[in-house]
């Protein structure tokens, strides 16, 4: 698996997965999805078939059916090994089955199994969910429809039975044998402002006067080169409000899906104009395994992941605070650590580090990340400053319970930010580790820039702490709330809380109301976020509410087969077979029982092909001039594919591995000249008057000591007022990349220039032809 990124097979076949329909509707932050796969058997044989798809980790799936000939048969939620007994005995009786279940090592990949497809025959198998929309910085809710399924490095001796073992065959993208179409109905009170795609999308059709809704579809052709991400913008999405949704009638009381459920959403009001905090440990985790080496986008000349990952750690190195400790891991098959254990953040650590940033490379080989984190977790605390570790992958590790285990058993000492980087970064992996630890997790994909989204995250974990979190619900005699989620134990400013609870006990008759309010503490002072609201619960056909609180509950205590333990596994099954929601112990089943007789003849079994951003090999044989050429007027290398075709085809092989047509990025680290200037900014937040800070303010060094205003600042001080003054100027858009480190730099002015300091802004707004505010170097 190490070396290749999937498999094709040179016996052509016909296939008989034909379409995926997909059918959106988005109220408020709730998607809610109805996936239809539309099979048919044009070989003479009996088929079994099986496809393997990504699945966001959020997505609660509750539903399962079939339509075969005009008849549905609905699929029953069961034991993971009862179901799988009872479709291979269905199928080997000549029953049409069909299963669904998720991967047994990771929440966010699924196997779907179609049993004895009679030639001639179709079938429509639709699955449904529903899912939490995550908000991004700019207010944009974001949906994703996952298209790509990376390879997952399994480790060496590692035997579990994953969906993900299975030789998938892998075509062109371009000649993909089934089609994706998506329509998107989407609704808020608060009115729609506009929803942009990284896809191309159909006109916005509102259906509304009021812009409260809209529809949009998926432009016909998608490629499957990407996921499919909409971004919805509302004209308000920082509004608290509880929801109560009535349970089912035919439950009985004190049940999950008996009693109403409700969902709290809290956008936590937190003081903006405190200080953020000096101390702390940051690790920083880096992935250099060779699927590292792939481009972030499919574009002609984009970075690749390992350039972008060297910019951002430059970035981060650049903006601590002074007086922290910090370190860096390089991982892939195995590991480095730049320092034995972490060091004071000095001029010559960071030197140290940013000089070792730049010979980072990818070629670590797999995606071993279990063993270095054992070895972070294992060095010991330093007191009064907390641990915050900093993980950047592709995701692609196939252990995914094991390491989520290992982040949760160590999350009363640290708190985990992670990346995912790429197309099809394991959103099992890379939300579960930041949940678990009280983190925050992002993903890095198409246009996206790493930079400006880890430096998000590292203003999280700078932030004052939030403590003494609790809710206290104020409700009728009699009546009780039951949180299904985790107690919050983190609270970041500007992010969104979600809770889910079930409301026991008699409700009122007559109308009620409810009070639940989130108290904490943020630097000595106390403070309370309230939302009153109705105890009327509303009906919902599809239970929404109690699916995603299911969800909630399930992922807090599924770790998967083996790392889960026997009380939690208990739990997990009653929740997830009372709810209808699916988990590592359970699996949908259907057989179609009126089938008048048996499927007669041999039954033939196809794996139907999936898409996946292919990667680079790192095999000596591949990287010798027989594959690749040199494009010089790109400056870029790139693969031969019709000598490698030939290479695999001579080797008899019925699978070989496809290499795609991508290049890889030859540029030096720091080649813009923003990052030139970043790269001279010293540890106290200081830039040193020299030929290298000429060169990019573009302003001869005579003409510079020659405009230097104030002769009791020494320069230094004239140089990083420069500096500060050009990044206003030439590096606005890329704000949230240097909003620290350019922090760093006023605070360190005003202890060096103090009541000179307006002088230097309005001499460098001069010299540099400029206008910036001098409010921007305000204390």
């Amino acid at each position: 698996m190490e070396g290749s990124c999937g498999l094709i097979t040179l016996q052509k076949k016909p296939v008989a997965l034909k379409s995926i329909s997909v059918t959106l509707s988005i109220h408020e932050f709730v998607a809610c999805v109805s996936a239809t796969l539309n099979y048919e058997n044009e070989e003479k044989v009996p088929l079994e078939a099986s496809f393997v798809f990504p699945m966001d980790e959020d997505s609660a799936v509750y539903s399962f059916e079939a339509l075969v000939d005009g008849k549905k048969i609905v699929a029953e939620l069961q034991d993971k090994m009862e179901a799988q007994h009872k479709y291979e005995d269905a199928i080997s009786q000549g029953q049409e089955a069909y299963l669904l279940e998720e991967d047994s090592d990771s929440r966010d990949v699924f196997c779907c199994n179609v049993g004895n497809l009679q030639p001639g025959s179709k079938v429509e198998l639709t699955l449904r969910y529903v899912q939490e929309l995550p908000l991004d910085a700019d207010g944009a809710l974001r949906y994703v429809l996952p298209a790509i399924l990376n390879p997952r490095y399994h480790l060496s001796g590692q035997l579990e039975d994953s969906c993900l073992d299975i030789k998938t065959p892998l075509v062109p993208l371009d000649e993909l044998p089934y089609t994706l179409s998506m329509v998107a109905t989407i609704s808020s009170q608060h009115g729609i402002q506009r929803v942009h795609s990284n896809c191309p999308l159909s006109a916005v059709e509102i259906l509304a006067d009021d812009k409260t809704s809209a529809q949009v579809s998926l432009a016909e052709g998608h490629k499957f080169d990407r996921d499919v991400e909409l971004l919805i913008y509302y004209r308000e999405v920082h509004s608290p409000r509880v929801s109560v949704e009535a349970g089912m009638l035919e439950k009985k009381p004190d049940s999950l899906m008996g009693d109403p459920s409700v969902m709290v959403s809290f956008y936590p009001n937190i003081p903006e104009d405190e200080a953020s905090v000096t101390c702390g440990e940051f690790v920083f985790l880096m992935d250099c395994s060779g699927s590292m080496q792939c481009p972030m986008n499919n574009q002609d000349g984009s970075q690749s992941r390992i350039e972008a990952a060297q910019e951002t750690l430059i970035l981060l190195l650049k903006s601590l605070p002074i007086g922290c400790y910090f370190n860096i891991y390089q991982f892939g098959s195995s590991y480095e650590e730049f320092f034995p254990e972490s060091v004071k953040y000095t001029q010559q650590t960071m030197e140290e580090a940013v000089n070792r940033v730049k010979l980072m490379r990818a070629d670590l080989g797999g995606t071993e990340i279990l063993a270095p984190l054992q070895n972070i977790y294992r060095k010991p605390s330093i007191p009064h400053h907390p641990l915050q570790l900093f993980v950047f992958t592709d995701g692609e590790v196939s252990d995914t319970f094991s390491v989520i285990k290992e982040v949760q058993s160590n999350s009363n000492k640290h708190r985990c930010f992670s990346f995912g980087i790429g197309e099809g970064a394991s959103t099992s992996l890379i939300k579960s580790i930041a949940r678990v630890s009280g983190g925050t997790s992002e993903f890095i994909t198409g246009k996206d820039r790493m930079q400006s989204k880890v430096l998000r995250s590292l203003k999280h974990s700078l932030q004052p702490a939030v403590e003494d979190i609790s809710l206290r619900w104020n409700l009728p005699p009699g009546v009780s709330a039951n949180l299904l989620s985790p107690e919050p134990t983190v609270i970041f400013r500007g992010q969104r809380l979600i809770l889910y609870a079930r409301l026991t006990g008699k409700m009122p008759a007559a109308e009620a109301t409810g009070e639940v309010g989130l108290k904490y503490t943020l630097q000595g002072k106390r403070f309370e976020d309230k939302l009153t609201f109705s105890l009327k619960p509303k009906p919902d056909a599809d239970l929404t509410i109690h699916r995603l609180a299911a969800k909630s509950f399930i992922q807090t205590k599924d770790l998967g087969l083996t790392q889960t333990s026997a009380m939690d596994k208990k739990d997990v099954l009653k929740i997830s077979i009372e709810s209808g929601v699916i988990s590592s112990f359970t699996a949908f089943i259907a057989i179609n029982k009126e089938l008048k007789k048996p499927v007669q003849g041999p039954r033939a079994y196809r794996q139907i092909p999936r898409p996946v951003l292919y990667k680079a090999f790192r095999s000596p044989r591949i990287l010798c001039g027989e594959f690749y050429s040199m494009h010089k007027s790109h400056g870029y290398l790139s693969l031969n594919p019709a000598a490698y075709l030939r290479y695999a085809q001579s080797s008899g092989a019925q699978w070989f591995p496809l290499v795609p047509f991508f290049y890889f990025s030859l540029k030096v680290i720091g080649g813009t000249k923003l990052m030139q200037l970043i790269d001279l900014q010293k540890a106290n937040g200081s830039w040193d008057l020299n030929e290298d800070l000429t060169k990019i303010l573009g302003v001869s060094l005579e003409d510079l000591l020659a405009a230097h205003p104030a002769q009791h600042v020494d320069l230094s001080g004239w140089a990083t007022a420069l500096a500060v003054v050009w990044l206003h100027t030439h590096g606005k858009d890329q704000k949230m990349e240097w909003e620290l480190l350019e922090r760093k730099a006023v605070a360190w002015i005003h202890t060096q220039a103090g009541s000179t300091v307006p002088m230097l802004v309005k001499a460098a707004n001069t010299l540099l032809k400029s206008s910036v505010d001098p409010a921007v170097f305000a204390p």
